[in-house]
């Protein structure tokens, strides 16, 4: 049996915190203030049927499709299940890019796929190189995935990568869950380049509500049927003041947008003093999104973590979680202040694991 085992999210969930985070990939969590919402708007009675009326029409105006094309989910992770989970059967084969958001890979082998891999260099700017894609599909691989922005690096992937990738075959599904943090210079989802295109997303990440888990899939109208009947399994009836407060959320997305807009601006030039000030580190300055992926040129990473965790309190996230144990992952969605500290004592840290 393949056990349900998530080591990143055993670290998440138990290691992670710490006095000066760095760990976190997102933009902190908003004060409830920042949304005009009251107690006498919500409610527990919640009309039957599959999605929420309300939410599903908010969900397709902000993403320009028709309410049919979208799966309302719990976050991210549970979109990318249920889109998975609808797509496959057992022993099919799966593309997705290395390095990669490990709980992806968690699902793929709970799902007893036939996993492939197919690169993502730091050399080449964490590019996908689609002349390697194309030779790793056979005609028995499903599905290809990736995550844009990149988790872990926040690298970009270009319009025309994408429709490449659509024409090899297979259908592509593609995590955005990062890509609003590039704010007016987010390009088209990739769901409008062509049906073969599968999209999950949330409000989590970038608008700095992961408590609301307000997630969803974008996808042809038969597959959305197929992920919403797989959900019958798990969801049953969502948490509908949180469904409520999705749709209040979708109508306020601007000042959310700006205080994220505001918490990068200011940890952006932080991070790039940091990276450009360090030998021991092998980086590139972050131009956009809320992780940087730099590799520690020498020593065990994950005994420099803990080292830095027991004796700098400052926590970052070990490469090993993305099939990169040289490297580490560095969040700038936190409150500048505690962001920059915790910059200087991974600095220090450094500078003592040189010693």
């Amino acid at each position: 049996m393949i056990s349900p085992y998530s080591p990143y999210m055993e670290f998440a969930k138990t290691r992670q915190a710490g006095r000066y985070t760095l760990a976190t990939s997102g933009i902190r969590n908003c004060p409830l203030s920042l949304l005009p919402v009251t107690l006498e708007e919500l409610s527990l009675d919640r009309p039957g049927g599959y999605g929420y009326g309300p939410l599903q029409e908010a969900l397709a105006r902000h993403c320009s499709v028709t309410p049919d094309c979208v799966v309302a989910a719990g976050g991210t992770s549970m979109a990318n299940y249920l889109a998975i989970g609808a797509m496959v059967e057992p022993g099919d084969e799966v593309l997705v890019e290395s390095p990669t958001y490990e709980l992806i890979l968690a699902v793929l082998r709970y799902l007893r796929l036939n996993v492939k891999q197919f690169q993502r260099r730091p050399e080449d700017g964490y590019r996908i190189d689609v002349e390697e894609v194309r030779r790793l599909v056979t005609p028995k691989t499903k599905l290809i995935i990736l995550t844009n922005l990149h988790n872990p690096s926040s690298a970009l992937v270009d319009e025309a990568t994408l429709r490449a990738l659509g024409e090899l075959g297979p259908h592509v599904l593609v995590d955005e869950v990062y890509l609003p943090a590039l704010f007016e210079a987010t390009p088209l989802s990739a769901f409008h380049l062509g049906p073969q295109f599968i999209v999950t997303t949330s409000l989590t990440k970038v608008y700095g509500l992961s408590g609301i888990r307000c997630g969803w899939i974008l996808a042809a109208p038969d597959l959305a049927w197929r992920m919403w009947r797989l959900n019958d399994l798990f969801g049953v009836v969502p948490p509908h003041p949180t469904e409520q407060m999705g749709v209040i959320a979708l109508a306020n997305l601007g000042p959310l947008a700006q205080r994220a807009r505001n918490i990068l601006d200011a940890n952006r030039p932080v991070l790039n003093a940091f990276l450009s000030s360090r030998r021991d580190l092998d980086s590139t300055p972050s131009e956009f999104g809320t992780i940087s992926f730099p590799r520690i040129k020498a020593g065990r990473v994950n005994e420099f973590c803990d080292m830095l965790r027991s004796k700098y309190e400052t926590t970052v996230v070990q490469g090993e979680y993305f099939d990169c144990p040289d490297h580490i992952r560095i969040g700038i969605g936190g409150d500048p202040e505690m962001t920059a500290e915790g910059l200087k004592r991974l600095a220090l840290a450094l500078d003592e694991w040189g010693h």
